[in-house]
C-alpha cells in the first residue's frame, strides 16, 4: 500500500465513524451537552470537519469547502464564517444544536471528497514539504495530515461516547 492509499483509508474510517455517530439521532440528541461547558455531538462533528477542511485546504492551496461551496451560508451560524471552533464561547457551541444531522453529514462528505482528492495524489516526496512556517519547527505536510487525523479521531470518539450516553 502506498502513502496515499494509507491516507485515503484513514480518512475513510473517519467518514464511517462520522456517519455512525450522527445517523439516527434527533436534533435534541445532537445538541445535548453533558454540562454547561461541554461540547455537543453536533459541535464536535462540525469542529472536526472544519479543522479538516481548513487545514487541508491550506496545505493544498485551495479554498475551504465551507466557503467555496456555500456551507457557511447554509448553516447560518452566529459567528465568523472562518471560525473552526477554537476558543468558542459556550453560546457559540450551543448554536450547533440547531444544525440538522443530515447537514453535518453532507458537509463532512463534501470535505471528505475534497480530502480524498488531495491525499490521493500525495507521494512520499511531498510529505516533508513545509505547509506552515509559523511553528517552530515548521509544520510539514506529513505532520499536518497526521495532526488532522488525530484531531478527527479524537473528536469523533468523543462524539461516539456522548451518543452512547444519550441513546441509553
Amino acid at each position: 500500500m502506498t502513502s496515499s492509499g494509507i491516507l485515503v483509508d484513514a480518512f475513510g474510517r473517519v467518514q464511517e465513524e462520522v456517519h455512525a455517530v450522527v445517523t439516527g439521532l434527533t436534533q435534541e440528541q445532537l445538541g445535548t451537552r453533558l454540562d454547561d461547558q461541554a461540547n455537543s455531538i453536533g459541535w464536535l462533528i462540525w469542529h472536526l470537519t472544519r479543522v479538516q477542511d481548513d487545514h487541508l485546504a491550506s496545505a493544498a492551496g485551495t479554498e475551504q469547502v465551507w466557503i467555496a461551496q456555500g456551507w457557511a451560508d447554509r448553516f447560518q451560524l452566529p459567528f465568523d464564517p472562518r471560525a473552526i471552533g477554537y476558543g468558542q464561547s459556550t453560546d457559540e457551541v450551543a448554536a450547533l444544536g440547531t444544525v440538522p444531522g443530515s447537514a453535518l453529514i453532507e458537509y463532512y462528505d463534501a470535505v471528505h471528497a475534497r480530502t480524498v482528492d488531495f491525499v490521493s495524489g500525495i507521494t512520499d516526496a511531498d510529505l516533508p514539504r513545509v505547509v506552515d512556517a509559523w511553528w517552530d519547527p515548521p509544520v510539514t505536510l506529513g505532520v499536518r495530515i497526521v495532526s488532522v487525523l488525530a484531531d478527527d479521531l479524537q473528536h469523533v470518539g468523543q462524539a461516539a461516547f456522548i451518543r452512547g450516553i444519550v441513546t441509553r
